[in-house]
């Protein structure tokens, strides 16, 4: 009885001796350390790069790197400066465009208007009237040297004289307004208002038939002589009027020094403004390129006048002209009578 009660007594024992070594083994101690982090191996540094490797082909494409990474966008070129056009690198040049929207028909020029004073200190308007004229493509050679650009009023009569140097002011990027029709005085008590339009109107018209293309709403009255009645009609128009800040005189002057002495001497005196020459007065054409110098080395800086939109003429004016020039509208020969193939 004993020793079966013995032999329970120490299977128990035995029992509890292993579950207690199995749960010690197995479960984790409170006090052991934290597991500690072992440092990844160090990578091994890649090759040295050949000596004198051969430089990459500018007509090769590099499509993929070592490690493969996400494709890179495509790199922005780095802007490229504007090459300019001017073979003078000395040019009095254009110092900024403005656009003017001629809704009302505002004025420009102090000696009239002087509702508008946008022109900063030393800045100019280079304006020309009367043209086109066999002295106008000097006039233009003078401004192309100094790669500048300027504001033409011309006549209308002039126009249909010599169409083709009008197209050479409009192809070199000068802006083309109106001088009326016939250069009247508009303020001539022998005009009627209808008169006046008249002038005014197919003034642009001319412009417009000699070059093919509207005209800017810009008019200078000839000799500066405005009425009310014809301010009134511009405006209802839209069409800008420009007057004067600094007269050239060129007119009656007795030389190119002449001319050059009036501009600077005013000039200098006012500091700005807009500036009225002739291309069709010969003293013009000869002082305009000493004047430009003397212009750039004053420190004075042009102001290239632009139209937000171009005049749509009256189609009854563009017709009248028509009619005054003797030009045909409707061909009295078949085409194939006129204009035969020969080479293709």
């Amino acid at each position: 009885m004993r020793n079966a009660l013995g032999l329970m007594l120490a299977s128990v024992v035995t029992a509890v001796v292993i579950t207690g070594v199995w749960f010690w083994t197995s479960s984790p101690r409170a006090d052991a350390a934290a597991p500690q982090t072992v440092a990844a191996r160090k990578a091994e540094p890649l090759p040295a790069p050949a000596a004198a490797k051969p430089a990459l082909r500018d007509d090769v494409e590099i499509t993929a790197s070592l490690s493969k990474p996400a494709p890179a966008p495509a790199p922005v070129p780095a802007a490229q400066p504007v090459r300019s056009t001017c073979a003078n690198p000395d040019a009095l040049g254009v110092s900024r465009v403005v656009v003017i929207d001629t809704t009302g028909g505002p004025g420009f020029g102090f000696l009239q208007y002087k509702q508008f004073d946008f022109l900063t200190d030393k800045e100019i308007v280079l304006t020309f009237d009367d043209g086109p004229w066999p002295t106008t493509p000097a006039v233009l050679k003078a401004l192309s040297d100094e790669c500048t650009k300027g504001l033409f009023f011309p006549v209308g009569k002039h126009t249909t004289y010599h169409p083709e140097i009008l197209k050479q002011v409009a192809s070199a990027g000068h802006t083309i307004g109106s001088h009326t029709w016939s250069h009247a005085h508009l303020d001539s008590k022998k005009l009627t208002e209808q008169q006046v339009r008249e002038e005014i109107e197919k003034g642009f018209s001319a412009v417009k038939m000699a070059l093919g293309a509207a005209p800017a709403p810009f008019f200078r009255f000839p000799g500066l002589a405005h009425t009310q009645p014809a301010l009134g009609y511009l405006a209802s128009r839209n069409i800008s009027m420009f007057s004067v800040d600094v007269d050239s005189n060129d007119f009656k002057s007795s030389g190119p020094d002449q001319v050059i002495q009036n501009v600077m001497t005013k000039l200098d005196k006012q500091g700005k403004g807009v500036i009225l020459m002739h291309d069709l007065q010969k003293h013009t054409a000869i002082a305009l390129p000493t004047l430009l110098r003397r212009l750039k080395a004053g420190g004075y800086k042009v102001v290239q006048m632009k139209a937000k939109e171009q005049l749509e003429t009256l189609p009854e004016y563009d017709a009248m002209l028509v009619k005054d020039q003797k030009v045909p509208a409707v061909a009295s020969r078949p085409i194939s009578s006129v204009v035969q193939t020969v080479s293709q």
